[in-house]
């Protein structure tokens, strides 16, 4: 059985002030509908590590999942937009301020990059079965890489894709010496700030 202090220290973590401050930062950015994935926090963890001098802080996925269990929070399909979205302010952005935004650019200068989740293990979620039988699936395979995708607005420049995997040198690369894509590593694989700036630059 657990003593009382090691119950909570489970309860709370190892990182009690450092969650506190980044809980509030997340429910803050949630109630103005920020969408946040888990290199958001975990870059946002590290920020608030540098600042209380948490040296040996390092982000893991391990301490992602342990937060997002003692915190509640889960990882959703974003549904739709919300009232907070107000459409006059979009229409009056777009015919009063991006135009101002873009006077000095021609279209083949102005560029569009997203990213996107690839889960390339996961089977689908659908199947012919026969007609009397019960539809059941195996266990969903969770690894995935992140790509982000960029081209500009005429579409005659498509950069390089870039595809952001856990480990730097993977074994399947054994033996590669060219990729037809960029290849980032992140401990998470996810796009963070960090790498985008270094993208971008």
């Amino acid at each position: 059985m657990l003593g009382g202090s090691k119950r909570q220290k489970l309860k709370h973590g190892k990182y009690e002030e450092l969650e506190n401050i980044l809980l509030e930062w997340f429910q803050q950015a949630r109630s103005l509908n920020y969408p946040i994935n888990g290199g958001v926090i975990t870059e946002k963890a590290m920020e608030i590590a540098a600042r209380l001098n948490l040296t040996e802080f390092s982000g893991s996925t391990g301490w992602l999942d342990r937060f997002r269990s003692r915190h509640g929070i889960v990882y959703r399909q974003i549904s739709g937009e919300t009232e907070s979205v107000n459409n006059d302010d979009i229409a009056s952005w777009k015919n009063n301020v991006l135009p101002s935004l873009l006077r000095d650019y021609t279209p083949n200068d102005i560029y569009n990059a997203d990213d996107f989740e690839l889960f390339f293990k996961l089977m689908s979620d659908k199947s012919f079965v026969f007609k009397n039988e019960t539809c059941h699936g195996g266990k969903l395979s969770k690894e995935r890489l992140t790509v982000l995708v960029c081209t500009n607005s005429t579409g005659t420049h498509k950069l390089k894709l870039v595809v952001i995997g856990k480990r730097r040198s993977p074994h399947c690369f054994k033996n590669v010496r060219t990729f037809p894509c960029e290849y980032l590593a992140q401990s998470c694989a996810w796009m963070t700030g960090t790498l985008f700036m270094n993208w971008i630059q």
